[in-house]
């Protein structure tokens, strides 16, 4: 996981995140995660899972998606990383970060391997105001997934 400690105006300022990025001109979803996640952990992945995408809504910061994918293994070594502090989190204590409670959600989703998703969390500031999985609204998604 990676904290963001390092950059300016950064909306996940303090909060643990997946490593990740922005689409370059011509990337595929499986190249920008290859690329981003060796620009800033300096791994290269070998196998993985794509999980999901997840839509971001907000009435602060302009919408955006990302896609979820679960990296299995790798080679190479890590680099220090200039967006924040990279750790190896254990699973059992990854929920007790701070982290936007919308992550809480499709780290559940990943947990319990469910079939590739789509997951649209709508935000109201940093409070989570709606969650919608495959098109059906989830009450306490948290709890629910």
């Amino acid at each position: 996981m990676l904290h963001r400690t390092k950059k300016e105006n950064d909306e996940n300022h303090d909060k643990w995140i997946g490593v990740g990025g922005k689409f370059e001109e011509g990337e595929s979803p499986e190249d920008c995660m290859l690329r981003e996640i060796q620009e800033e952990t300096g791994l290269t992945v070998t196998r993985w899972r794509y999980c999901g995408i997840v839509t971001f809504v907000s009435d602060v910061w302009p919408a955006e998606q990302m896609h979820i994918f679960v990296c299995t293994e790798w080679t190479g070594e890590q680099i220090v990383c200039n967006e924040g502090d990279l750790e190896w989190i254990d699973k059992q204590r990854l929920m007790d970060f701070t982290m936007w409670e919308g992550d809480r959600v499709f780290l559940k989703l990943i947990e319990k391997e469910v079939p590739f998703f789509s997951l649209k969390l709508t935000y109201k500031g940093d409070r989570l105001m709606e969650t919608v999985l495959n098109g059906m609204v989830i009450e306490d998604a948290v709890q629910d997934v």
